[in-house]
């Protein structure tokens, strides 16, 4: 067994079979590729010289995932493996799928068809690595190569233009010279790929190790064919005393320097994307970006809805959005108040945001930008601590109290406990149901 390869031995248990059956069969793709770099595979790929049926037969529990093109998923004690006959591709007619595949006999044709030559290794115990095209030297090189000719393998498939930048970012590789051609001159063929597998890998880009490669989709040209809202901000300037780097730069620094969360970075991938349309210059050559908050969400929601992300994720990225640029004083009322407006539920990442904007900012002015977020989040840990009152949920009182009271449903309710809340907010102490109580029958006796 090569010493880089170790498969689990569920995988071993389906070549074992497939070779005890005379059929020849290894592990390929990305868990050779993982499993080189040093990495623990998400997924092991089996592909073997056995015709899907005859795979149907030795195993007791499988799966028709895609007969046509020759894949059966094997189950093994609840785990999924998929087993794909070695075949070759027909023509790809629409620049993602080929419209018919042929069976083959011989394992390099298979691997032929793959995208990278990082990709189109196999592997099984009895001859070791398989690499007709290279993928170990370029592995070692550092490097993403296509296989064979770099433009039939993007005019084949066009979401590999993608991939190819979503590899670089995750494993920190340059795209090698040829490839990075050939994805320049088929770039208008991104159009071809569907907006969630655009934005599955957007994502892979965004949460990788190395997200400044998004960079890449700048140079290669697709950026602006998939998210032009962005490209724009690559061209907008920040001559201005907070800021180094024009509006792009800065948007992926603070991708970089954020946590790695998939909603987090997409927020922070979209929070400027309003300075593009309200860039103004003074007479001191100062830029500005005024209202640029409440512009950002409207881009970025449509970007969102575009890209078909869920209810539930949009909503989180776009109030990250709108308050990433609310100024909070670092005393108890005004961390206590912000909470309340911006939501306890995402407090905690604004103050993730906050780190990751004013880590891409200035930086001569970024410690003492850092020690603000961590003075603003003490008081919020404090205030948590004390169970001291963060939002109208948290009062002694609620509207169906003040209802009881005599105060009009509907506005005078929402009234009322905003203008209790303010009083909280100044002396928590207050926050017992009787002191509010008679603090409300106060307001109630003066309306009238």
């Amino acid at each position: 067994m090569h010493e880089l390869i170790q498969p689990p031995e569920k995988v071993l248990n389906i070549l074992r079979t497939l070779k005890e059956n005379g059929c020849e069969a290894y592990a390929v793709g990305g868990c050779v590729r993982d499993s080189v770099l040093g990495r623990t595979p998400k997924d092991w790929d089996i592909t073997t010289i056995a015709l899907p049926f005859f795979v149907k037969e030795l195993f007791t529990k499988t799966i028709d995932t895609g007969l046509k093109h020759g894949t059966v998923t094997v189950m093994l004690e609840g785990e999924a493996f998929e087993v794909t006959t070695f075949r070759i591709d027909g023509q790809y007619e629409d620049g993602r799928r080929p419209n018919k595949v042929e069976f083959t006999a011989n394992l390099e044709d298979d691997l032929r068809r793959r995208d990278f030559t990082m990709n189109a290794m196999a592997w099984n115990d009895e001859r070791g690595i398989v690499d007709p095209f290279g993928g170990m030297k370029d592995i070692a090189a550092g490097i993403i190569k296509a296989v064979g000719k770099p433009g039939e393998r993007f005019s084949e498939d066009s979401l590999r233009i993608l991939r190819a930048v979503r590899f670089a970012a995750r494993l920190g590789f340059e795209i090698e010279n040829r490839t990075l051609k050939a994805a320049k001159e088929q770039s208008s063929l991104i159009s071809n790929v569907s907006s969630e597998r655009i934005r599955e890998e957007l994502t892979g880009i965004l949460t990788s190790d190395h997200p400044m490669k998004f960079m890449l989709l700048k140079e290669i040209g697709i950026l602006k064919l998939i998210l032009p809202e962005m490209e724009a901000c690559f061209n907008t300037p920040q001559n201005n005393p907070h800021h180094a780097y024009g509006v792009g730069e800065h948007t992926l620094r603070a991708v970089a320097a954020c946590v790695n969360d998939k909603n987090l970075r997409w927020a922070m991938l979209l929070h400027d994307t309003g300075k593009a349309v309200t860039h103004t210059t003074d007479e001191k050559g100062i830029d500005h970006y005024y209202g640029h908050p409440a512009k950002s969400v409207e881009i970025a929601s449509g970007i969102l809805g575009r890209l078909k992300f869920d209810n539930r994720s949009t909503d989180r990225i776009l109030r990250l959005i709108k308050y990433h640029d609310r100024e909070i004083a670092p005393v108890p009322k005004a961390v206590a108040k912000a909470v309340n407006v911006v939501g306890e539920d995402i407090f905690p990442d604004l103050m993730n945001v906050k780190r990751a904007d004013k880590s891409a900012q200035i930086p001569k002015d970024i410690k003492k930008g850092l020690e603000y977020v961590d003075r603003i989040e003490g008081i919020y840990n404090e205030l948590k601590e004390k169970r001291q009152c963060l939002k109208l949920s948290d009062m002694a009182i609620n509207g169906n109290d003040l209802i009881d009271m005599g105060f009009e449903q509907g506005k005078e309710v929402g009234r009322v406990l905003g203008l209790l809340f303010e009083k909280v907010l100044d002396d928590p102490a207050l926050n017992e149901r009787r002191l509010l109580t008679e603090l409300a029958e106060e307001l109630l006796a003066a309306a009238h």
